[in-house]
């Protein structure tokens, strides 16, 4: 069987929903977790597939493939990575931001927006929910994923930056917050078996849009969104890796390079065999 990594947010459900429910027959071993332990259980190897983080690519491009056209990402409003503050986000000079431990990219976008606005501040990892649970209130906070949907609209945070927003803005391009990647040495030893994994991934990926509505009415009936709140939800989001963001993502990597998040900026290696049949 394929390790198979999958991001435990609602925002993967229309590619992996398929796969989980039998839909499309495959031979993955599905391991979910948030981005965080996908780019750990991927750089050691663990897993041979998975959707990992965009800066994990970025940090180690030596170890993976990119896979061709799947990726999860915004071209504005992404709804779930939100800068939650007390205060106007230009009054947060010298202030500690809450950060989530769970995911990567949205740390360092949140480093890179903040740097290019000249604002400084400082960043402790931490656990949003329990924190605010425990009743205490940190002046600004990054929440991700279901957590951000769930505390976007908390009264003691009025100040909502949406950082897929912030960087449309900013740059005037898409932002792709995750991508699918192989392990390098996995396709090296049985790129057929890895190939035709990747390609079953993009079938489900398919399918997921074909019934996107159905699939909104679904997460609906478990999530604090009602049916049209999670419409809109899955109208934020985009699932593919065209010319438009590669760019964005070619561009993302730029300004890592800049803040010194990364020691140089990687080339977009994609699977060969997969790159071959789309030419």
């Amino acid at each position: 069987m394929i390790a198979l990594g999958k991001i435990g947010y609602l925002n993967v459900l229309p590619i992996y929903h398929p796969l989980e429910t039998g839909v499309l027959p495959h031979d993955f071993d599905i391991v979910s977790g948030p981005p965080a332990s996908l780019n750990r259980l991927m750089h050691k190897g663990e897993l041979e597939i998975s959707a990992a983080s965009s800066v994990e690519y970025a940090r180690h491009p030596e170890k993976y493939y990119l896979i061709p056209d799947i990726a999860i990402g915004s071209r504005g409003p992404v709804q779930s990575v939100l800068l939650l503050s007390r205060v106007p986000v230009e009054k947060l000079t010298g202030e500690s931001i809450l950060v989530s431990s769970q995911s990567h990219t949205s740390a360092v976008l949140l480093r890179v927006l903040m740097n290019e606005w000249e604002i400084p501040v400082r960043y402790q990892t931490g656990d949003a929910t329990q924190v605010l649970s425990d009743g205490q209130r940190p002046q600004a906070i990054l929440c991700i994923g279901d957590e951000a949907l769930n505390l976007r609209y908390h009264e003691d945070y009025p100040v909502r930056i949406d950082l897929g927003e912030a960087w449309r803005r900013q740059t005037g391009h898409p932002f792709i917050f995750g991508v699918w990647i192989a392990q390098r040495e996995a396709v090296v030893a049985d790129p057929q078996r890895i190939l035709a994994g990747c390609n079953i991934l993009l079938q489900a990926k398919q399918w997921g849009q074909d019934h996107i509505g159905d699939l909104c009415t679904l997460a609906a009936q478990s999530s604090i969104l009602n049916n049209q709140q999670m419409c809109s939800y899955f109208d934020g989001l985009f699932y593919d890796l065209g010319p438009e963001e590669l760019e964005g993502l070619k561009l993302f990597y730029q300004y890592l390079y800049k803040c010194g998040e990364i020691p140089a900026v990687p080339e977009l290696n994609f699977l060969p065999a997969m790159t071959e049949e789309a030419a």
